[in-house]
């Protein structure tokens, strides 16, 4: 499965790919060297992006999960929040999901520039910030680009209510992926340098 408006891109190149080499096949196109590189090239450059483009379907792991795949980077905590950043690399599923049931009181793009994800400077990046009404309280998730990643996506909009896992956006090609909770109301479950699943790995608890 791709995410969520990709496939009617995706779809249509591997029907022209296919096409093309079913031409080749019957005479209609030349059997040369050069063409066939270009067949190789171009389904080379399909095959990585339905690979980055995937999006398989998960089931939600307990207490408050991962809003992104990727690696562990940074955990800041003060009296307030605990702020929890997961750096994705190119090859991880790059669609984002909820940690938590919630709706979606707010959306605000802010920041500037594209510094690499995993530095810390990156939280001043280019970003989106998703403001949740969970249980705890306010949870925020925010979307970074980076170097390479530039484009934010999002799947739902202001008032939109969703469950724990269900989608929330994504990022193209990499990038970062913060999570902000209530510092008294959460214990931590993960630590600096552990691989996460989005929807499916267990990053905090609600304390009882």
């Amino acid at each position: 499965m791709f995410a969520p408006h990709t496939g009617r891109f995706l779809l249509p190149v591997l029907v022209l790919l296919l096409v093309l080499s079913g031409l080749v096949g019957i005479g209609y196109l030349p059997r040369s060297l050069e063409f066939a590189l270009i067949l190789a090239i171009g389904y080379g450059y399909w095959a990585f992006f339905a690979a980055f483009f995937r999006d398989p379907e998960r089931t939600s792991g307990s207490g408050i999960v991962a809003p992104a795949d990727g690696r562990v980077v940074a955990i800041e905590r003060d009296d307030e929040e605990v702020r929890l950043a997961i750096f994705m690399n190119v090859t991880d599923v790059h669609v984002n999901r909820f940690p938590i049931a919630g709706r979606v009181e707010r959306i605000e793009t802010s920041g500037e520039g594209f510094r690499p994800a995993y530095v810390p400077d990156a939280r001043h990046n280019l970003q989106r910030r998703y403001t949740l009404s969970t249980s705890l309280g306010t949870v925020e998730v925010i979307q970074m680009t980076g170097l390479i990643a530039r484009r934010l996506v999002s799947f739902v909009g202001v008032g939109a209510a969703r469950s724990k896992g269900d989608r929330l956006g994504m990022i193209v090609l990499g990038s970062r992926v913060d999570l902000i909770l209530p510092s008294a109301s959460v214990r931590i479950r993960v630590h600096v340098g552990d691989r996460v699943r989005a929807g499916v790995t267990t990053v905090a608890e609600e304390r009882s």
